[in-house]
């Protein structure tokens, strides 16, 4: 698709919002300005995740002057990967755009960023190279989380925490998000062979507000990082990493037992009260179960590759969607 047929494609842009009262009218003007007369259609899904302030009311009257925007209205707070994977499930566009509500991110990187796609790439991953956030809380945690995150991944970002993000629907429409999931996006997605980007973006001061995802969910990603480890290396065959790590400790256990045997049959040592004997036998014990585990990861793995799946979120409203008959179970 060339750029020149820019006008004949229609954009989502989904913007999870928790307690941003004071940012979304502001937003959405930027928005706007950034994206109306540029394409053929687009619309502006809000995924309220919860709000406890007056979010949901500023989303009702953007909604009434502007049937391009359109909300999804959570039951409770679930996250901001539970509210990025409902834009996901409803957007209707072919290219889709993720950005925070806090109006830190910059909408009038949204063209560029649809350029890039427009150019060939499944995914255009924005990068806060000059980041407005705190050093020490912000700056320093994210430096060395980016270095750690591509060097499991395998995916080399210097930014894996920017929401400002561009796909092609054939990519969210693939996508599976739970947990903090929506952060590592770029690598989930390198298994289907994707072709991605970054590029510099322009990143703003928070004027209003607090930030509302910040670092208390540390150790939801170091755990989150495990998982994405586990599913890009050995989700398709779990039993490759916990039966070798079972026959590994099995075999440790019986070169123990072999040697624990020289000394009581040969050298006549007493082995009774040796910690050696108790390690082995835990060794041994311990392979069959890790081994055990693996099976059951395997039978696990076919269940969800046989279509197994349920949403994260549950939905208490939608407003401006024209098929409102949406599956919230959680």
């Amino acid at each position: 698709m060339l750029k020149n047929f820019m006008k004949e494609i229609f954009v989502s842009i989904i913007v999870p919002v928790f307690n941003e009262e004071e940012n979304v009218i502001p937003l959405y003007d930027e928005i706007i300005s950034s994206v109306d007369n540029k394409y053929k259609d687009f619309e502006i899904i809000f995924a309220n995740d919860g709000s406890t302030d007056n979010s949901f009311s500023k989303l009702l009257e953007l909604n009434k002057k502007d049937n391009r925007v359109k909300i999804i209205n959570f039951r409770k707070n679930f996250g901001q990967t539970s509210a990025i994977a409902a834009g996901f499930d409803l957007c209707k566009g072919d290219m889709v755009v993720t950005l925070d509500a806090d109006l830190q991110n910059d909408p009038a990187d949204i063209p560029v960023i649809i350029d890039k796609l427009l150019d060939g790439y499944d995914i255009v991953n924005g990068w806060r190279k000059n980041r407005k956030d705190k050093f020490i809380t912000k700056k320093i945690p994210s430096f060395f989380g980016n270095k750690l995150i591509s060097f499991i991944t395998k995916v080399k970002l210097h930014d894996y925490g920017c929401t400002l993000r561009g796909f092609r629907r054939e990519v969210v429409k693939n996508l599976t998000l739970y947990g903090e999931m929506h952060r590592y996006i770029p690598a989930i997605a390198s298994k289907f062979g994707i072709k991605s980007i970054e590029i510099p973006v322009n990143h703003r001061k928070r004027k209003f507000g607090k930030s509302n995802y910040g670092i208390g969910r540390t150790f939801r990603v170091i755990l989150d990082l495990i998982s994405i480890k586990y599913l890009l290396s050995f989700s398709h065959r779990p039993l490759k990493i916990f039966g070798s790590l079972g026959i590994l400790m099995i075999g440790t256990g019986f070169l123990s037992g072999i040697s624990l045997s020289y000394e009581k049959f040969v050298l006549r040592h007493s082995i009774a009260d040796r910690p050696l004997l108790f390690l082995t036998i835990l060794l041994i014990f311990l392979g069959f179960q890790v081994i055990t585990l693996g099976l059951i990861a395997e039978m696990l793995t076919r269940i969800y590759h046989e279509g197994l799946h349920q949403n994260t979120y549950s939905i208490r409203e939608t407003i401006g969607f024209k098929n409102e008959n949406i599956d919230d179970s959680t």
